[in-house]
């Protein structure tokens, strides 16, 4: 898959932010290709990324907003199944 240069930028910042492995997984990027971007971003700058080479079309409100709904989704997923497994955890401790 090819990201243009405004994702890669924002895709840093988030990992600056959180994370590497927390920015992957919220942004559905490979963790390797993120942290491939900081190493170069931190070798030559933020200067060096020409994103796919090809024109990025301006994301619409409703795509941005589904991108952070889909983001959103996935980090409440991933909270529920914490949950879940503290719960077995509990329940298994009380009936001892």
């Amino acid at each position: 898959m090819q990201y243009d240069k405004e994702f890669k930028l924002q895709a840093l910042q988030l990992s600056d932010e959180i994370g590497v492995k927390k920015a992957a997984e919220q942004l559905g990027v490979n963790y390797y290709t993120l942290a491939e971007w900081r190493k170069i971003r931190n070798q030559r700058g933020t200067d060096t990324f020409v994103g796919s080479g090809h024109q990025a079309l301006p994301a619409s409100d409703k795509d941005r907003r589904i991108r952070e709904l889909e983001a959103e989704l996935r980090e409440t997923r991933r909270a529920n199944e914490i949950l879940k497994e503290a719960l077995g955890f509990f329940a298994a401790s009380r009936k001892k």
